[in-house]
């Protein structure tokens, strides 16, 4: 009688997962392209939650801001999240308010200031960058860029060549969280900081990034009837991590940036599925 009482409590929380990650996912904007949502638990690789498609590839944008981060603590360009302090090059993006002037490691994450990346991925050199993605088996590796392009260095990551699929982003984080990356524990560690987010859905602690781009057209230029947004990271309570992912794309031109709505939606999903795990 008991086992049977255990099972239908099972049962119910499961159900009541799968009804909040169809509410949440629901949300989105109508004529959803593409959407994926995937939690695993990270010792195990258990998967806790899965809705839609996670095996296509997609320029990871802002994401890639995760790679560049272990990179460049690990190289040493990158010390701690106040240092080093860039500049604004000449002929940066500074569109956004929050971009302008003088940023930080952590500022840079937190604003997703593309220039600071490019200032960033200029020092480390391609061949270096190439090293490392090939060692975090990160996508296809592709660091062309675009045909035509006058420097793939700066772009290769923003709707661009690179590409990586849903899945890619959890086996990724999955190796980093668990020192399986050609990088040092402390680059793993700063990079750690650099992600932490306010917000703790059952009281867990999150760790992550968004990222917005869009589609390109045949000639190369961005498509912004096709956008797309990402929200890669972990979430951590006491001994228990679970790495997740979420990927939203459109056909059609979207009410606001896709990146912030993905993060959204991943908070609202994760709440239930943190709170059916064990303390």
């Amino acid at each position: 009688m008991a086992a049977r009482r255990t099972g239908a409590a099972l049962s119910r929380a499961g159900l009541g997962l799968l009804l909040a990650l169809a509410a949440a996912i629901s949300a989105a904007p109508a004529r959803a392209a593409e959407d994926c949502f995937l939690a695993t638990d990270l010792e195990s690789g258990r998967v806790l939650a899965k809705q839609g498609l996670c095996a296509a590839r997609h320029p990871p944008n802002s994401t890639f801001k995760i790679a560049l981060a272990l990179m460049g603590y690990d190289a040493g360009l990158l010390k701690n999240e106040t240092q080093p302090v860039f500049d604004p090059p000449e002929g940066a993006d500074l569109s956004r308010p929050q971009t302008r002037g003088p940023q930080t490691p952590r500022s840079w994450m937190v604003n997703s200031v593309v220039w600071y990346s490019q200032v960033l991925a200029r020092q480390l050199g391609p061949e270096r960058i190439a090293g490392y993605l090939k060692g975090f088996a990160y996508g296809n590796e592709n660091m062309g860029g675009l045909k035509g392009e006058d420097e793939p260095l700066a772009r290769f990551w923003l709707s661009s060549s690179l590409r990586i699929s849903p899945r890619e982003q959890i086996d990724f984080l999955r190796r980093m969280l668990k020192g399986a990356l050609p990088v040092s524990a402390e680059a793993v560690t700063a990079t750690e900081r650099l992600m932490a987010i306010e917000e703790q859905p059952a009281g867990w602690l999150v760790f992550g990034k968004t990222g917005t781009g869009s589609g390109r057209h045949a000639d190369g230029s961005l498509d912004l009837s096709r956008p797309f947004g990402w929200f890669v990271g972990f979430a951590r309570k006491g001994a228990h991590t679970v790495v997740f992912v979420r990927f939203t794309s459109l056909d059609m031109a979207p009410p606001e940036p896709l990146g912030p709505l993905a993060r959204r939606q991943s908070i609202a999903i994760l709440a239930p599925v943190l709170a059916a795990q064990a303390p």
